[in-house]
């Protein structure tokens, strides 16, 4: 349920946070957060000459991770200054989610995949981060029993933000979403007002996976 590309190359962990900073985040708690988490614990044995390169990683069910600089774009964007609890769609093997982890509050994650989401679960509770919740289900229709929500990440693409996100994020909670069909994208920043979801700006365009469920593409 994520994935996304858009184009850089590093060989190890010191060159995958140059990378991320030529990217333009420039957020010193990213970068750290970045640093603190070791990519090739996150990705499939398969796959570990990938790990600190910043490409996107193959995973099971036809799915790729997110590559690392637009992970961390799409993080920095939300500003999270460790206060937040935060609603994740789309949890892989769970990189994205330990990062978040490692700069807000709470995290919930969901995953379609049970076999990923147990990988994830695996990975994060090797790495000591523990407040994280990964639940199996339709990430379209978010986690309502644990809302609101102060920001929302989508790591999968869909023309339109799925209503039931909307509605748990919080008033004046950010949402960061690939919008598109699903390997064209615009990756853009919402926020919610009063009267509904705001676009707040445009970060950066890439590739990603569709996101599927009640409220996106069907299954």
């Amino acid at each position: 349920m994520r994935g996304g590309y858009h184009g850089y190359g590093a060989p190890g962990p010191v060159e995958l946070v140059q990378a991320v900073r030529a990217a333009g985040v420039a957020d010193e708690r990213v970068l750290e957060a970045m640093r603190r988490t070791p990519r090739a614990a996150f990705v499939p044995t398969a796959h570990q000459a990938l790990a600190y390169q910043d490409v996107p990683v193959p995973l099971p069910h036809g799915q790729v991770t997110t590559q690392p600089s637009l992970t961390a774009q799409m993080i920095a964007a939300l500003k999270l200054s460790g206060t937040e609890r935060v609603l994740e769609i789309g949890t892989g093997y769970g990189f994205q989610t330990a990062l978040l982890g490692r700069l807000a509050a709470e995290i919930v994650s969901v995953e379609r995949w049970p076999d990923m989401a147990d990988e994830a679960r695996r990975a994060l509770s090797g790495q000591g981060v523990e407040n994280v919740d990964v639940i199996v289900g339709d990430g379209t229709l978010g986690v309502a029993a644990r809302a609101p929500y102060d920001a929302v990440v989508v790591s999968a693409a869909f023309p339109r933000v799925p209503p039931p996100l909307v509605e748990q994020l919080r008033i004046g909670g950010q949402l960061v979403q690939p919008i598109g069909p699903g390997g064209r994208e615009e990756v853009e920043l919402y926020e919610r007002g009063p009267h509904g979801l705001a676009r707040r700006r445009f970060i950066t365009s890439a590739r990603f996976v569709r996101l599927y469920g009640e409220h996106g593409y069907p299954p």
